[in-house]
């Protein structure tokens, strides 16, 4: 592919075989059936079919379908339709999230010219932006949408606003000569304008030299079509699924193997295996996850943090890195002067020239509109005391010289009083060569001064002017010389101060913070040492032409230790994210434009900005600031973190209950009691002994020291830190709880119906012991604020008036195949409960003194 930017007008013209005057009528219409139409064709998306089928392939809801398919072929149809309503549910969730985030690239094309004028025999009209070809030649004025990537021919103080596709914080100044470099990115291109971008100043003529999904926003497109992340719980949990399935497998295999063995019915141990099966799964999971990541998702968007996807409500919690676009997410995307020299005793009329100086308009709401680098001077001066009124009525406006690339001025002529004064601003150096003599001897002072600015990511501009006593008649550049010095001014995108802070608590939770920016390396560098992300000569800076060089090995290297990464194209954003990922990470990033589009969809959460963000970057992320802060992402990371310990503590509250659920029903058989529980009991305790505390699980506040603690390691299972032996000695205290009540109901004379009711019972109080015993890890029941989860005893209360109403209830009897228990039965369930919660906060004891990571 050639490189357009590096060849000259005539041969651009050549290569293309067009003219000035623009192509022939009667050529068009081959070269539309050669390149096709202008337009960005949609990623391959998924069908609603493709996507709903999707939600059944988890191994979880592929065990609670068999167990399903199961309960109706033994006539456990209630069983059954309650299984089959969490697959459902589950399902229906889980495609609405899905279908709602497919719609990335047809956001782009909204951005896109919907028209363009274009000249055709060298006749202009203006056609729709999708019939464009290259070779056609397009002329462009300020507010126009660039319709393809075309290379510019002609330009009148042409100045083009990029920072939706490079990052750039100002407009762009654009010139028509050739440039030399080779393999420079987009925002260096300065002889080239973008598909998308917008022309902020000026006037132009260029050829088009790309149409489509070859643009550079096309590319960008085609970067779109990324497989989305799975969140480390959903790893997590993929992982504990498989293992699960396995162990329910072999258990409930051996069980009616040695059933067989032992002489039982075949059919009667088919309903004991099928029972375990039921016992093992934990049903209420998918549902509280759920759940819990809702309701952390509505905290979220309380603290200004909009999850789209539920999912990466948890991610948060795991993250290592956070990779920031600079422009608008740790400025404020807004250019400010910030430094301001004057000459002695010239502040007020350097004031004026900041003033009237400037292509700036006012909208009928006195809003500035213009140039971000003249905007900022004018807001300056309008801060300073100074109106647009004052200053129109004291140097009326007389004639423009307008800012070239050339030249690198602008010129404004006004009345001043009885005589004329010229108002010229530019470049540092076009600005001291054209000072009158009696300044030259200054000139290394104020080089000096500029150089300083410039060091600390600064843009500098020096303003001159110059008296006429007669009236000069139109002016042209050569009034432009022989100039007096008035000052110079030095501004920048400065960064929020919220951030810095932000980026402290980053750093206590051990999560790395990264710019990557499209902009200069000097001004990238400025703001990352103003928000303390790097130190004053630090090495952790690299641009993206560096990175070109590296080989993949090289790359991977390099980003466990670069902080800043500036000029850099979409394309290596995106290589950036996939890079620390491979290195094991789980990257968050933020952005606001187009081109942070492809590199948000990578990540394992895309965080983009609600107010500054484009529709893009939006429909491409998992999360959207409503207030476009960065520190409100350390507020959703702790939120995260959150609500990752509170499913953590539900899953071993559900893998304990349900570990005694198993081993009661195992071994009963071999005490030669009766099957102690029937499959209707264990779903009830699964769905509702489970569910409701578990619900109240997921509300538990967070620990005080979360944010001090690293992030979890990649590859932590869900069991660091003691919790299988805790799981394991849990269960077993429930069995033998169980198993104790069932014998002393046998020696009591109790029939069958009556042992199941007082076993079905049991399990459910020592379960409710065990929900307040978990609610923390380490730290006892009884020592820390008992009442501070309200919502936990609202859910034991209701749980045990639940069970009571299906133990004392006739109707529920029947459909639950209990029976009343008696006084002295319920007074014997609830000593051995008591009994069990002590043993239960006795491992949580001793599992704290071995495993001294407990906060404290």
């Amino acid at each position: 592919m050639q490189t357009w930017f590096q060849l000259n007008t005539v041969a651009v013209l050549s290569s293309l075989n067009t003219s000035i005057s623009g192509l022939k009528s009667d050529t068009v219409a081959d070269l539309q059936k050669e390149f096709g139409k202008n337009v960005l064709q949609e990623a391959k998306r998924k069908s609603k079919l493709s996507i709903l089928v999707g939600q059944f392939k988890d191994v979880m809801i592929l065990i609670l379908i068999l167990a399903a398919v199961i309960s109706f072929i033994v006539g456990e149809h209630t069983d059954a339709y309650v299984i089959l309503a969490i697959i459902l549910g589950n399902a229906w969730m889980g495609y609405s999230q899905e279908y709602n985030a497919e719609e990335s690239v047809r956001m782009l094309q909204n951005m896109s010219a919907q028209f363009a004028t274009v000249l055709r025999d060298n006749n202009p009209s203006k056609i729709e932006a999708s019939q464009l070809v290259p070779g056609d030649i397009i002329l462009l004025e300020a507010g126009d949408i660039v319709p393809a990537d075309a290379r510019l021919i002609e330009v009148s103080s042409l100045k083009t606003d990029e920072a939706s596709l490079t990052g750039e914080s100002h407009s762009i100044e654009k010139i028509t000569r050739p440039i030399k470099e080779e393999n420079i990115v987009p925002g260096d291109q300065l002889n080239m304008v973008f598909k998308g971008t917008i022309v902020s100043n000026g006037s132009a003529k260029a050829v088009v030299t790309t149409i489509g999904m070859n643009t550079e926003i096309g590319k960008i497109a085609g970067m779109m079509e990324v497989s989305a992340q799975k969140t480390p719980l959903q790893k997590r949990l993929a992982v504990f699924s498989k293992q699960l399935a396995v162990i329910v497998l072999v258990i409930c295999l051996f069980v009616f193997g040695l059933g067989l063995l032992r002489g039982e019915p075949p059919f009667a141990m088919f309903l004991t295996a099928l029972s375990l099966a039921v016992a093992a799964l934990p049903e209420a999971l998918p549902a509280v996850i759920t759940i819990a990541l809702a309701q952390g998702a509505r905290r979220m968007v309380n603290q200004n943090a909009l999850m789209r996807k539920l999912p990466a409500v948890e991610t948060l919690g795991s993250v290592t890195y956070i990779c920031s676009d600079k422009t608008g997410t740790l400025t404020q995307n807004i250019m400010t002067v910030e430094k301001i020299l004057a000459s002695e005793g010239k502040e007020e009329l350097l004031s004026y020239a900041m003033m009237l100086n400037n292509e700036v308009r006012f909208s009928a709401d006195k809003e500035l509109l213009g140039d971000s680098t003249e905007t900022a001077l004018v807001k300056y001066a309008l801060d300073n005391g100074k109106t647009k009124e004052e200053a129109d009525k004291k140097f009326p406006l007389l004639e423009k010289l307008p800012f070239d690339s050339v030249r690198m001025r602008m010129g404004t002529l006004h009345q001043y009083d009885d005589k004329w004064i010229l108002f010229v601003k530019g470049a540092p150096s076009r600005m001291l060569s054209s000072l009158s003599e009696s300044y030259r001897d200054q000139t290394g002072g104020w080089l000096a001064q500029n150089r300083e600015w410039a060091a600390d990511g600064l843009r500098v501009l020096f303003f001159g002017y110059k008296i006429f006593e007669k009236d000069p008649g139109t002016i042209t550049s050569d009034e432009e010389r022989d100039l007096e010095f008035l000052g110079m001014t030095a501004m920048i995108d400065p960064p929020r101060e919220e951030v810095i802070e932000a980026i402290k608590e980053c750093k206590t939770a051990g999560i790395k913070t990264v710019m990557i920016t499209g902009d200069q390396p000097l001004t990238a560098t400025a703001i990352a040492q103003r928000l303390g992300m790097i130190d004053e000569g630090s090495g952790e800076v690299r641009a993206g032409s560096d990175l070109e060089k590296l080989t993949d090995e090289e790359f991977k290297s390099v980003t466990k230790h670069i902080a800043v990464y500036a000029r850099v194209s979409p394309e290596q954003k995106l290589n950036i994210v996939k890079a620390l990922q491979t290195n094991g990470e789980f990257v968050a990033m933020t952005g606001d434009g187009v081109n942070d589009a492809p590199s948000l969809k990578q990540s394992d959460i895309g965080i983009a900005m609600g107010i500054t963000g484009t529709d893009v970057s939006k429909e491409a992320s998992d999360m959207i600031l409503l207030d476009d802060n960065f520190a409100t992402i350390v507020k959703a990371v702790r939120e995260g973190r959150r609500i990752y310990e509170n499913i953590k503590k539900f899953i071993v509250y559900v893998l304990s209950c349900n570990l005694g659920e198993i081993l009661v029903i195992f071994f009963a058989p071999i005490l030669s009691f009766a099957i102690p529980l029937l499959p209707i009991h264990i779903l009830w305790i699964n769905l509702v002994t489970d569910g409701l505390p578990g619900i109240a699980l997921v509300a538990e506040p967070a620990e005080k020291d979360i944010m001090n603690r690293p992030p979890r390691p990649p590859k932590e299972n869900l069991f660091a830190g003691g919790l299988i032996l805790r799981i394991v000695v849990t269960g077993i205290v429930m069995t033998l709880a169980s198993l104790f009540i069932q014998w002393w109901c046998i020696n009591e004379g109790y029939d069958v119906i009556t042992q199941q009711t007082a076993v079905f019972t049991t399990l459910c109080f020592v379960q409710l012991g065990n929900a307040l015993s978990v609610r923390s890890t380490y730290h006892s029941v009884f020592s820390s604020d008992i009442f501070d989860n309200r919502g936990m005893w609202a859910a034991i209360l209701l749980t045990v008036l639940l069970q009571m109403l299906i133990v004392y209830v006739p109707f529920l009897d029947t459909v639950f195949k209990t029976t009343p228990l008696s006084w002295n039965v319920m007074l014997m369930i609830v000593i051995v409960t008591m009994v069990c919660i002590a043993f239960i906060e006795l491992v949580k004891l001793v599992n704290k003194k071995k495993y001294l990571k407990s906060p404290e």
